[in-house]
């Protein structure tokens, strides 16, 4: 029963931690990782451990291969020489010093570099809070480099884990064509699947078929990378971006209508799942410490969160002024951050589920026999820097105020630019579609005043007091008020027992898509 108590638990808590995230500016992420704290008090639950290749090989492709569906290739593109060197340098930079602190500490090298590996990458869903509060830009930064550090530091890991237990031999050649195959082989494989999911989905025309398709890619991406010694997780990253780009050419709507919520309840329960995880891990750590004393291990994990975070902060006020220094292009110029601005990209180096997942799969004993130097100790130390580091997020409203960032108008800009564009496409090839279809006047001029009424509307969207705007505002609320009266009307024939459950199902759902359409709001979002 044991399962079915922590899926209840699961549940409840994600619509709390939910609602009051709502009410309260306070991330969901801590509040669930609080319950994963308090759940840990309970005997009966605290037993509750998620195997942690579980979190390696279902959870994390899952998770970033919905995070890189998206997040905007052209971003991506735009800042490729700050996501490069943040995915690749920083995560260096923060291993390196967190394997001299760590050392400094009492740590031998190898654990030392095990810990600084673990702690080295952001986390991609913890970043992901944000993204109702940035601009697009530093939102897609932080995104992308999230998403391409953990294959740089699970490089470094698997190093320091295999030169600790004595299966690996450090050498530069050796660490060199590691990280060639890593990033090579991730995504050539990445590459590889995606053509093959493009080929197949191409040729279907069934959306369950479709959907499952789609489910299959990122596992499949991943295993093809890891059999080859490549990054599972540049796999993962490289196959959706490249899918982003082709799926909506080759996906209908009923196909995007059955995916799109079912990946963002999917990831969104698998990403809370993480957070409590998190939580609880950090109470067994705490619990299970027999290495050090608690007092020693609480100043470990303070001195090492303030080697991770100083770290970010160096270098978010370091490299960008060398780089001006090199780059001095006018179009460079244009894009530079401010001093304020880069506040909320040193404060959101965020900890997850990577490093998590990482530490708890370090092993118990090396190949001597003899135990895993210190492993209780870095287990501990890197639950609590996961803590405290997404305890940050208390600080953001703060800090985004700080940073005095600008307004960032250019998605709705945008937004209106593709649909007055898109509306007049079709105005224009009304005439031309009709006669190829043989449609009649009055159909043509039916659809053509339709497609009028929407273009003046969208000229004076935005326009308060516009008659335009009153008058659509009214129609609107007329058609939804009936839609619930049919709606009405259709559960009194159910409850008389006129139509059964499932012809009550089919009409609801289309009137639900009415509804959705009519309101023009997005349901993911709302």
């Amino acid at each position: 029963m044991l399962g079915l108590e922590m899926v209840v638990l699961l549940g409840v808590a994600l619509v709390a931690c939910g609602a009051l995230a709502r009410r309260y500016p306070i991330a969901p992420a801590i509040l669930l990782v609080l319950v994963g704290v308090l759940v840990g008090f309970v005997p009966h639950l605290r037993h509750a451990q998620l195997p942690p290749e579980v979190v390696l090989l279902l959870f994390l492709p899952a998770l970033l291969y919905w995070e890189s569906l998206t997040t905007s290739l052209r971003e991506i593109r735009n800042n490729l020489r700050v996501v490069v060197l943040t995915s690749t340098a920083l995560v260096f930079a923060t291993a390196g010093a967190v394997a001299v602190a760590a050392h400094a500490l009492g740590l031998a090298w190898g654990p030392a570099w095990v810990l600084g590996a673990a702690l080295a990458p952001t986390d991609a869903t913890a970043v992901g809070v944000l993204a109702r509060d940035l601009p697009r830009r530093t939102v897609t930064v932080l995104r992308a480099e999230s998403l391409v550090n953990d294959g740089t530091a699970l490089v470094l890991y698997g190093l320091a884990v295999g030169v600790t237990v004595g299966e690996e031999h450090l050498t530069g050649w050796h660490v060199s064509w590691l990280l060639v195959l890593a990033y090579g082989g991730g995504v050539l494989a990445g590459g590889l699947v995606g053509l093959v999911s493009w080929q197949v989905r191409r040729r279907m025309d069934d959306p369950m078929l479709e959907s499952i398709a789609m489910l299959v890619t990122p596992f499949a991406a991943f295993l093809l990378a890891d059999s080859i010694h490549g990054s599972g997780v540049l796999a993962v990253v490289s196959c959706g971006l490249f899918m982003s780009q082709v799926t909506p050419r080759i996906t209908g709507a009923a196909t995007r209508q059955l995916i799109l919520p079912f990946w963002a309840l999917s990831t969104t329960v698998l990403s809370s799942v993480l957070f409590v995880l998190v939580g609880l891990s950090a109470q067994s750590a705490f619990r299970g410490l027999t290495s050090t004393s608690l007092l020693r291990a609480l100043v470990d994990t303070l001195v090492v969160t303030a080697v991770v975070i100083g770290v970010r902060w160096a270098w978010t006020y370091t490299t960008p002024y060398l780089i001006r220094l090199v780059d001095r292009r006018p179009q460079q110029r244009l894009r530079r951050v401010g001093a304020r601005q880069r506040t909320v990209s040193a404060v959101a180096g965020f900890r997850g589920a990577v490093s998590l997942a990482a530490v708890l799969a370090v092993p118990h004993t090396v190949d001597s026999g003899a135990p895993f130097p210190d492993r209780d100790l870095i287990v501990l130390i890197t639950c609590g820097v996961i803590v405290l580091t997404l305890l940050q997020a208390l600080l953001l409203p703060a800090v985004v105020r700080f940073a005095r960032l600008p307004d960032d108008n250019s998605v709705a800009e945008e937004i209106q630019l593709a649909e007055e564009l898109t509306l007049d496409a079709a105005i224009e090839a009304v005439e031309a579609t009709a006669a190829e279809l043989g449609s009649g006047e009055h159909v043509v001029a039916r659809v053509r005043h339709e497609l009028g009424k929407q273009r003046t509307l969208l000229a004076a969207s935005g326009s308060e007091g516009d008659p335009v705007v009153q008058h659509d505002d009214q129609y609107t609320s007329l058609q939804l008020a009936l839609i619930g009266r049919r709606r009405e009307a259709l559960l009194e024939l159910r409850d008389a027992q006129r139509i059964d459950d499932i012809v009550l199902r089919r009409v609801q759902a289309r009137l639900d898509i009415e509804e959705v359409r009519i309101s023009r709001t997005d349901p993911l979002v709302e």
